[in-house]
């Protein structure tokens, strides 16, 4: 069998660009969320959001490309180009038809639909952008970094909301095993910090409404909790052949090893409260990899901060892993990041590959009083330092899909 490895990070995200500085936030347990600052929200009933900061899209690309394209393109670009850096890969070296993209979006150009419908009821159908769909689409960054990188083989963008990048990278795996890659850049990429994005997930009372306390309002598996945080960012991996990694000794973050997809069927935004789903791509998940329920020492959940998710979720690991549940170390990225949408996925798998490397499993901050409804060994406000060989990562998205990912140490 042809196996998977991970051999290069980039990642945009609001507590830090590049995996450094991610990384050295994480550990820190940094808080990204804050109020609004890229549009006027003052008379919006959610003002808070976990923004990407101290970014400039010319320094990846020319200021007449960075005028033609939306923020998610420009995340996903900055994004990739870090993950080749980060690998050393050399693509001029590489046969262009045995490199894909595997990179989604949840929403795509929200941001560029938002301002032309704008346009459009403000000034007439004459004033459209003419690039306003290659800029909205949501297939657009997987495109523009497939062109930036002359990448001609298998391509793809996944939209499943919120397990969109978990989705990508696994069907990434899948391709690269069948022999239809040897290097796919996978991941994801969001921008809807956006005047309709906001007041939509706001409508939906989804959101935590802590507008004067930003830094406690991204809260999973506590008792307080009271909504997600709105995130951006994106996070870009080289997936890549066993051996064609081997061959260029590149560095080898961790093996992808397992992937679980299945759907709930149960409701349009809320997860089935028994988490059948869930279990079962968890179960997926381990029994592809290999492993027994024993082995896995670390979730990062997908911990959304939500009533409902945070519940489901705890349940799930509970009714899979029994008796084993103790053992396991839970945590959640979103805590720090908000919850990236599209790129949550990737930006918490990334979490997971630096904890592998890094020995140090970051905290879940504000995580005050634990809610009894979720009986599980969350990591707290504290980094645990141990090191990890085996740990999945878990995205659920609106409309019921679940995807879960298992990496483990590559020991050579």
């Amino acid at each position: 069998m042809r196996r998977v490895v991970i051999t290069g990070i980039g990642v945009v995200s609001p507590i830090g660009n590049g995996k450094e500085e991610y990384w050295k936030a994480l550990e820190e347990g940094k808080n990204g969320v804050g109020p609004i600052t890229l549009f006027d929200v003052s008379e919006y009933p959610v003002r808070i959001a976990a923004e990407v900061k101290d970014f400039d899209p010319g320094q990846w690309m020319d200021r007449k490309e960075v005028r033609k394209t939306d923020r998610v393109i420009h995340f996903a670009v900055a994004a990739s180009d870090m993950a080749i850096e980060d690998g050393a890969l050399d693509l001029n070296g590489e046969d262009p038809t045995r490199v894909g993209v595997y990179l989604g979006s949840g929403e795509g150009g929200i941001g560029t639909s938002f301002q032309n419908i704008k346009t459009l009821l403000e000034k007439g159908p004459n004033k459209i952008s003419p690039f306003f769909i290659p800029m909205m689409i949501s297939n657009m960054p997987a495109a523009y970094v497939a062109i930036r990188h002359n990448a001609k083989g298998p391509s793809l963008c996944a939209v499943t909301a919120c397990a969109t990048a978990t989705h990508t990278i696994g069907e990434a795996i899948y391709s690269i095993r069948r022999g239809e890659a040897d290097v796919i850049l996978a991941g994801g990429a969001e921008a809807a910090i956006t005047p309709i994005g906001v007041a939509g997930f706001a409508a939906m009372k989804a959101l935590s409404s802590r507008n004067d306390d930003p830094e406690h309002a991204s809260r999973p598996f506590d008792a307080d909790r009271d909504g997600f945080v709105l995130g951006e960012g994106a996070g870009v991996l080289i997936l890549e052949e066993l051996e064609h990694a081997k061959r260029r000794n590149a560095k080898i973050y961790a093996e992808l090893v397992g992937y679980g997809n299945t759907t709930d069927a149960y409701h349009i935004t809320a997860p089935d409260p028994e988490g059948v789903g869930a279990v079962r791509a968890m179960s997926m998940a381990v029994s592809m990899a290999g492993w027994d329920l024993a082995d896995v020492e670390l979730i990062n959940a997908h911990g959304t901060s939500t009533p409902l998710n945070d519940a489901m979720e705890a349940k799930a690991i509970r009714a899979l892993f029994g008796q084993h549940t103790e053992d396991i170390l839970v945590h959640s990225t979103k805590s720090m990041i908000g919850h990236g949408l599209g790129a949550a996925g990737v930006l918490e798998l990334i979490a997971l590959l630096l904890a592998f490397e890094r020995g140090v499993i970051h905290p879940t901050i504000n995580l005050e009083r634990q809610d009894e409804e979720c009986p599980i060994n969350v990591v707290g406000k504290e980094p645990v330092y141990r090191k990890i060989s085996r740990a999945l990562s878990n995205n659920f998205g609106f409309g019921g899909h679940n995807a879960v990912l298992a990496i483990q140490r590559y020991e050579g």
